[in-house]
């Protein structure tokens, strides 16, 4: 079994090899993986962020690379009577990953059935030479007699079998090479993973021949003293570091896209369709705004929401160069994953910012945030607007086209809910008593926040104090002070929107167009 696991290892090492050297990208794990998203995604997707968060993806990797292991151990155990098993085993996992990857739009068939062949090929290969190896008899052995025939070859192939019971020299002997082939095996391909990453590992260093330019507008953040209250009291950031900015989406492997080869297609209902590449969309003149993201399946208090100063050239700069028929409804983008969206063009009518963005709190756009350029609309849930790794926009009708999300049971406009969280005290945290400070964030992007305020166990609701912000895109820090005194409480908090709106209490969840309610914190004071 164990020589199976092996083999399997080996065979999945293989494929990340083939993939990287043939640039069939997503590797087999990787793809299937992916097939599985899109299968089980609209059932599973609550589930998966509750139990691992911002972590499901690797938690299906793990997954799949354990399964495969499992099934390889199987298949390692039925050779010793089926030396054909490996081989049937790891045929039918190519076979799987071979459709995988083919599905694909960045893959090409002929590509995924080498990358097929060769993992079959070191997968079932390494099985059959492992256990050829545990197999193996010497023809002498070294006794207390000296050097001389062996006595006894054993009982055949089946004596490893009976390797507990078995003591003689031939068997450690045998067990020596064993584990010394073995770890050749895994030294090997722990080299095809290291290799393959290497080489599929797009280093945006390679962007650094297109220097960010100056944007003509900068939105101007508060500034640090401003912000000081909020931040002492533990508040989080009004800026998010962009290694913290939450990440979700249906990509296993962030894309790795060469900007030298990136292309961005504008078509549909318009007059003058038209592909721009990455230096040409630098050298359009590009904006700064400081704007909130949140993904819908944030439930209530939690952190799938961040706000960050974003670069790049207004989406009705592109639109009015390709010329926008009347009848269009529909801005409707596509990853170069394949991945999809859609939200009204009706949302170009207001002064929102809708950003083609390159870049992200002063820096170029991480791999991870949807390097080189990605979509970034104020007010509405990224899986409506915020396409990552941007390669297609296509002006359509309404009932034109379904983003991902939306055939899986999600509302197709999504706009952001106005809603607010607790950061200070953390659920279950115990303080000291007297004068505290109690703190947190309210957001409604394209609208705004006018007011939030707290209640502590059954009191009345008090007005916080709110820090400064860069615009009402983004969201507000607030900070309450009170006297904490000993005994167990209970924190409430709600926000006022720009238009005297209330925050819903009613709790509801995320599916299908976001979380609503009250966040609740309780705390001890002793």
């Amino acid at each position: 079994m164990l020589v199976g696991a092996l083999g399997a290892g080996f065979a999945l090492a293989t494929g990340e090899l083939a993939s990287a050297a043939l640039d069939a990208s997503p590797s087999p794990v990787l793809a299937v993986g992916g097939r599985f998203i899109d299968r089980f995604s609209g059932s599973l997707k609550e589930l998966a962020v509750a139990v691992f968060g911002t972590n499901d993806k690797p938690a299906l990797v793990v997954g799949t690379v354990v399964i495969t292991l499992a099934l390889g151990a199987v298949s390692g155990r039925a050779a010793l009577r089926r030396p054909w098993a490996p081989w049937a085993v790891f045929g039918a996992f190519g076979a799987l990953g071979a459709w995988a990857q083919a599905t694909d739009r960045r893959v090409g068939a002929l590509e995924a059935v080498a990358v097929a062949i060769a993992a079959v090929l070191a997968g079932a290969g390494a099985t059959s030479w492992l256990l050829a190896v545990g197999r193996a008899r010497p023809t002498t052995t070294v006794g207390p007699a000296g050097p001389g025939p062996d006595p006894d070859p054993g009982p055949g192939p089946d004596a490893v079998l009976d390797a507990a019971a078995d003591a003689t020299p031939a068997l450690a002997w045998s067990r020596r090479r064993f584990v010394l082939a073995s770890g050749a095996l895994i030294a090997v391909g722990t080299g095809f993973v290291t290799a393959g990453r290497a080489l599929a590992r797009g280093d945006i260093a390679a962007a650094a021949v297109f220097p960010l330019p100056r944007p003509i507008r900068r939105r101007t953040v508060p500034e640090p003293a401003d912000l000081a209250d909020a931040v002492d009291a533990g508040v989080s950031s009004y800026l998010t570091p962009n290694a913290e900015f939450y990440r979700i989406d249906t990509a296993l492997s962030s894309p790795r896209v060469d900007p030298a080869g990136w292309r961005l297609r504008v078509h549909g209902m318009v007059d003058t369709p038209f592909t721009i590449g990455y230096e040409e969309l630098l050298s359009m003149d590009s904006v700064e705004e400081v704007v909130t993201l949140q993904c819908v399946s944030n439930e209530v208090g939690d952190g799938l929401v961040g706000n960050a100063v974003w670069q790049g050239v207004p989406l009705r700069a592109l639109l009015e160069r390709a010329g926008v028929h009347p009848s269009a409804e529909q801005v409707f983008s596509t990853s170069v994953d394949g991945w999809t969206c859609g939200f009204p063009l009706a949302a170009l009518d207001d002064d929102r910012p809708v950003l083609v963005a390159y870049a992200m709190n002063g820096e170029r756009l991480p791999i991870d945030h949807g390097f080189p350029a990605r979509l970034v609309v104020a007010g509405l849930y990224g899986y409506v607007s915020a396409t990552k790794w941007l390669s297609e926009i296509e002006l359509t009708s309404w009932d034109g086209a379904d983003g991902y999300w939306v055939p899986r049971g999600w509302s197709k406009t999504g706009p952001i809910k106005l809603a607010s969280r607790i950061d200070v005290p953390a659920a279950g945290a115990t303080i000291g008593p007297g004068p505290t400070v109690l703190g947190g964030v309210a957001w409604l992007p394209s609208v705004g926040v006018s007011r939030v305020e707290v209640a502590i166990d059954d009191g009345a609701w008090a007005e916080c104090r709110l820090a400064p912000v860069a615009s009402e895109h983004t969201w507000v820090q607030w900070t309450h002070r009170c006297d904490a005194t000993p005994g167990r409480h209970e924190v409430r908090v709600r926000a006022v929107d720009a238009a005297g709106e209330i925050q819903v209490e009613d709790q509801a969840p995320p599916a299908p167009d976001g979380a609503t309610g009250y966040h609740r914190v309780r705390f001890e004071v002793a």
